[in-house]
Order: structure tokens, then C-alpha cells, then sequence
């Protein structure tokens, strides 16, 4: 049971998200963007709230063009949520903890 977000890599994007057997939200971030600092300690709390039940994946955008690429990412911070390899829904910009978890329990349904 995973209950810290896990860093994710081009290398590793295929099994630890399209391959997961939970649903997984994405979060494409940078170290710079200060905006993907104040949503970092909201998906800290989300992955340990809902061990078990979702992964959250951090992937530097910077550093994994690949996959960033593939889903069309222009601002971060970027959330995808994604269950068996297939996107439902995406979210860019800053969010509240309400919104956020009320995006997850809503995913969480589907």
C-alpha cells in the first residue's frame, strides 16, 4: 500500500500508471513552479487518505518530456486521472483541498 505520491519516470510511466491495478491520478510538476509546490503537501495528504485505493504519481515534466508530450502538457501543475491506461479526466492550475478531494471521490466512483 502506497501512502506518499510515487516519483515516476518516461522509464516507469507504463507499468506504475497504465498498468496499475488502482486508479492513479498524474501530477506533471517542476521544481520551479510555485504553484506545483503549494498542490504538493494537498497529494501528500490524498495518497496517504486513500492508501490503498489510489496512486498518486509525481512526474517532473522537465525531466520526462515523453509522456508529458503524449498528453499534450502545456501548464503544470497538470493532474490526470487515469484508471486501466485510459485518461477520464484532466485538471491544470491550482485547486483547493475541497475541490481536489471532491475530484477524487468523484474518480474513485466511476
Amino acid at each position: 500500500m502506497i501512502s506518499r505520491p510515487l516519483h515516476v519516470t518516461d522509464e516507469t510511466f507504463e507499468k506504475e500508471v497504465l498498468q496499475s491495478t488502482l486508479q492513479v491520478i498524474v501530477d506533471f510538476w517542476a521544481p520551479w513552479c510555485v504553484p506545483c509546490k503549494m498542490l504538493a503537501p494537498l497529494l501528500d495528504e490524498a495518497a496517504n487518505c486513500y492508501a490503498g485505493k489510489l496512486v498518486i504519481a509525481k512526474v517532473d515534466a522537465d525531466e520526462n518530456t515523453e509522456h508529458a508530450g503524449h498528453y499534450g502538457i502545456q501548464t503544470i501543475p497538470t493532474l490526470i486521472f487515469i484508471k486501466n491506461g485510459c485518461s477520464f479526466k484532466t485538471h491544470s492550475g491550482s485547486i483547493s483541498r475541497a475541490e481536489l478531494f471532491e475530484m477524487i471521490d468523484e474518480f474513485l466512483a466511476i
